[in-house]
């Protein structure tokens, strides 16, 4: 099975179709996380923000969005990672998540946070250790809090609330 992946800027997409797949794919409720909240009016990265599709249709998103990092400063908030739940278990989440943190670094970015389930995100590289000292708005277990620094020493050891 071989899938297309591009950034939304290459590949503008009805931001109703993103999120119809965000909803088949996290449920109706995923707009109460405290992750969403911060993402609210906001606008995300395009170029950084990636679409799958298998022949023409879409099967997958993932999105990079500014946040401030507590006393770290700017850094991006990863979320919405969705992919079609008939596609689930191949590998498509993954290698999107490979693609959109290689984009963040070759802007300069220097982290990336989310809230998230960390056995499957330490696939990738995120760990709640740079984030340990960090809180998000809202309700969320400590525990799925994750970053990965993309610049050595970028997060670790900073405190603060993630903002906007």
């Amino acid at each position: 099975m071989q899938w297309t992946i591009k950034t939304e800027a290459e590949c503008p997409l009805p931001e109703d179709l993103i999120l119809g797949l965000v909803a088949r794919a996290l449920g109706e409720n995923w707009t109460t996380k405290s992750s969403h909240q911060l993402r609210l009016g906001r606008e995300h990265y395009q170029d950084l923000s990636l679409v799958a599709f298998l022949e023409d249709k879409l099967v997958g998103t993932v999105r990079l969005w500014p946040i401030q990092a507590g006393e770290a400063g700017p850094a991006l908030l990863l979320g919405p990672l969705a992919v079609d739940p008939t596609l689930h278990g191949l590998g498509l989440g993954k290698a999107m998540l490979h693609c959109v943190i290689d984009l963040a670094r070759a802007a300069g970015h220097g982290g990336i946070i989310l809230v998230g389930d960390a056995p499957y995100y330490e696939r990738v590289g995120f760990n709640a250790k740079p984030t340990w000292h960090m809180r998000m708005p809202g309700r969320y277990d400590q525990n799925r809090l994750l970053g990965i620094e993309l610049i050595k020493g970028y997060l670790e050891g900073h405190e603060g609330v993630v903002t906007r």
